[in-house]
């Protein structure tokens, strides 16, 4: 699989991000070791965890991190990684309460290698902002960590685009490195806005799209394949079944403007033998900017799938018709 610097930061992962959120929680031990000696079969290096993954289910906390970890400690592939997880986000028992204050982020950071068995992290992500709060604070700290050599690089995920260009130019102002990546909501389809629930996710619309092109920012977006809508599970006329995500994938994603995207999607997969979750992925790293699909991984065939999009190269042009038609 190959790989492309993330700009400013001497990390080189690969172009395909898998996600880990399902790890040592729906998916048990001995089947999140194959699924992650999968990914680096395949050639992947670029991980992506968070402090909170898995806490949904109750029981253990952390687990995504924790089994990361064992994981890795069993290899001894730590070195050969790009590893991101994320801190800074609310304690679910009282969700509308911010957590970026300088000891709520050392704190979860300094848990984070703990769970992960190892004294840094390559990309370290905020997983919510907090308005109130001075965002020079929040640089000022994410900074010092850098320094400390616990963290290579920071981003931010669920940041709205003010915020974003707030802490850029407090970091050009005051010396410091703002942030090399940013963790948005992203994918083909065409989201209707008010299922997709949690209000605090912040999704790609065009002003974010042309901050990133103007600033070469990496976007590194989650629900890259829109829970499997573009996997030829779904038709314009269908129903969904009822199984897995199929109901929240009706409930986020089923509208014209997604469906005019899957019959193009349909369409160049017959073209060039790519699959339509391929062409699907193959259309955010066809960007301008850097982009880094995070894939979610749970089928050793799925994730066989999703990975084979690193080769799949889509034309500016190409990339434009399937958003717009033209």
């Amino acid at each position: 699989m190959r790989t492309r610097e993330m700009a400013g930061t001497g990390l080189f992962p690969t172009v395909i991000c898998m996600g880990t959120a399902e790890l040592g929680g729906s998916v048990c031990r001995e089947e999140s070791f194959g699924l992650l000696d999968l990914y680096l079969e395949l050639g992947g290096n670029f991980l992506d965890t968070a402090n909170v993954y898995a806490d949904w289910l109750g029981g253990e906390k952390s687990t995504s991190e924790k089994t990361l970890g064992r994981w890795m400690r069993e290899r001894g592939n730590r070195d050969k990684l790009v590893l991101a997880t994320k801190g800074g986000h609310p304690f679910f028992d009282s969700i509308d309460t911010p957590r970026l204050s300088p000891q709520e982020i050392v704190f979860d950071l300094e848990q984070s290698l703990t769970h992960l068995q190892t004294d840094y992290v390559d990309l370290y992500w905020l997983h919510r902002d907090d308005l109130n709060r001075p965002v020079g604070e929040i640089m000022e700290t994410l900074n010092e960590l850098k320094k400390s050599g616990e963290i290579r690089a920071f981003g931010c995920s669920n940041w709205n685009l003010g915020r974003i260009d707030e802490a850029r130019r407090y970091a050009a102002e005051h010396g410091l490195e703002a942030f090399s990546a940013n963790q948005p909501l992203w994918n083909l389809a065409v989201p209707n806005i008010d299922a997709i629930g949690d209000p605090t996710l912040v999704i790609m619309d065009d002003d974010l799209r042309h901050f990133h092109e103007a600033n070469g920012l990496t976007a590194v977006p989650f629900s890259s394949q829109a829970n499997g809508f573009f996997g030829g599970r779904y038709t314009r006329n269908g129903e969904p079944d009822g199984q897995g995500s199929s109901g929240t994938v009706a409930t986020q994603y089923f509208n014209q403007a997604s469906f005019d995207r899957l019959d193009r999607v349909n369409r160049l997969a017959a073209e060039t033998g790519a699959s339509g979750n391929q062409i699907a992925l193959a259309y955010l790293l066809a960007q301008p900017f850097p982009v880094f699909p995070i894939i979610g991984g749970t089928k050793l065939n799925h994730l066989r799938d999703s990975c084979g999009a690193a080769d799949v190269r889509l034309t500016p042009a190409q990339a434009v018709w399937l958003e717009s038609g033209e």
